[in-house]
């Protein structure tokens, strides 16, 4: 490929309030040595990227503008740089979006997923909703060829869904899904498919809900209509969950799981509370014996190839937790779509003149 300097349209933040900018963007072809280039075919909109659009607290504190955002995507490698030899031109490829420092403590007896020099693509360095990203060819996952790029694009949320779930053994367990937004939704997905007793999903927003259900969640709670604690406990025999998945973050939803965990049971944590969880130390967690887990992205690259699997396996029904695809450019629409709650993932594809 010609060292030309490569126009693209690029989503960027550059203005300390709501929105983003679309703009015409130059992007340099030179790579270091261990990067790739990547034509970004399809890219989904994430949370962090709604919290990136309003601009709320956590992006005023963490943010340098500008920034590309996006991070989420799937794509072609067209260069690579000169001591890149994991990966080669043609492949297709998803990211870790964790650029991890491989020197650390964490790194060096393989947890990498909780380096503590994590950098995140798209939240600190320039990220995907764009024609084309440059990544460090480490954080590159070849996919299979023929997979489809919709699917592709969705894999590294999926595999936080696939991390929450399968840290505790859910074959032939009760097991409770906090909150129902798109990763939720995949949590319901991946329990299905790992052979869970019964699934009981928890959430406020009919969509979803009903999109729960149509994904096998056995039993479907409001918990604005019901008593969480009550129900879980009639749907287990007085027993309570085996496991919970928690996605919500919600303050009320995440204390009253160790109301009806059961005693050595599991809990994995992703969900981010924004206000101080009360629990009962004492009788909820030390004398239930119970084990709590906190979910950091993707285990590098364990999670991954669980990843993989289930994608080439055709064993998910992602066509039905993609709920809405659109145009890069339409990516607040995304937003506010995403604001609203009646959505599952939304996938952003590039059109042909973003590639200028």
């Amino acid at each position: 490929m010609k060292s030309d300097t490569l126009s693209m349209t690029a989503i960027v933040k550059d203005h300390p309030k709501k929105g983003f900018s679309i703009t015409k963007k130059k992007l340099s072809p030179d790579l270091n040595k261990d990067e790739v280039l990547i034509k970004v075919k399809t890219a989904s909109f994430c949370g962090t990227d709604y919290h990136i659009y309003e601009y709320d607290d956590w992006a005023k504190k963490r943010l340098n503008l500008p920034l590309t955002v996006g991070h989420e995507f799937s794509g072609e490698i067209i260069k690579v740089g000169k001591n890149v030899d994991s990966v080669k031109l043609g492949d297709v490829v998803s990211a870790e979006t964790h650029i991890i420092c491989n020197e650390c403590e964490f790194c060096l007896r393989d947890e990498g997923h909780i380096c503590e020099n994590t950098e995140i693509i798209g939240v600190d360095t320039d990220g995907c909703f764009a024609g084309y990203v440059k990544i460090p060819a480490a954080n590159c996952f070849i996919n299979s060829k023929d997979a489809n790029p919709l699917h592709l694009s969705v894999q590294e949320p999926l595999g936080n869904a696939v991390h929450t779930m399968t840290h505790f053994d859910v074959k032939d367990k009760d097991v409770v899904i906090l909150g129902c937004g798109p990763l939720g939704l995949m949590g319901v997905d991946v329990t299905k498919v790992y052979g869970a007793k019964k699934i009981i999903a928890v959430e406020v927003n009919e969509y979803r809900r009903n999109l729960a259900k149509e994904l096998g969640a056995d039993v479907v709670i409001n918990p604005l209509e019901e008593d969480v604690i009550t129900r879980v406990l009639e749907e287990t025999h007085n027993r309570g969950a085996d496991v919970i998945g928690e996605f919500s973050g919600n303050k009320t939803a995440i204390e009253q799981s160790f109301k009806y965990i059961k005693p050595g049971g599991g809990i994995s944590l992703l969900g981010i509370p924004a206000k101080d969880i009360t629990i009962d130390l004492a009788n909820d967690v030390v004398f239930k014996g119970i084990s709590i887990y906190g979910v950091v992205g993707r285990k590098i690259y364990d999670t991954w190839y669980q990843v993989k699997d289930l994608i080439d396996r055709k064993v998910l029904n992602l066509d039905k937790i993609i709920t809405h695809t659109m145009p890069l450019k339409d990516v607040e629409k995304a937003a506010e779509i995403m604001k609203s709650g009646n959505s599952g993932k939304i996938v952003l594809i590039p059109q042909e003149e973003d590639y200028e």
